[in-house]
């Protein structure tokens, strides 16, 4: 509960700074933060492929 109470306000600081920038400053943030999920996802993805796919008992 914490965690997401932290996450909203951490929401609540980058939207609001999000207002004050400029346009492309705010989507070069958002490519910026796009890739690196991307990369996570990818790597999550592949670390959990690899783990489950050789371990049959």
């Amino acid at each position: 509960m914490l965690f997401l109470v932290a996450a909203l306000l951490l929401l609540g600081v980058l939207v609001g700074t999000a207002a004050h920038l400029p346009v492309p400053v705010t989507i070069a943030a958002a490519v910026a933060i796009s890739c690196w999920l991307l990369v996570f996802a990818i790597r999550e993805r592949r670390h959990h492929t690899t783990k489950t796919g050789g371990a049959s008992r």
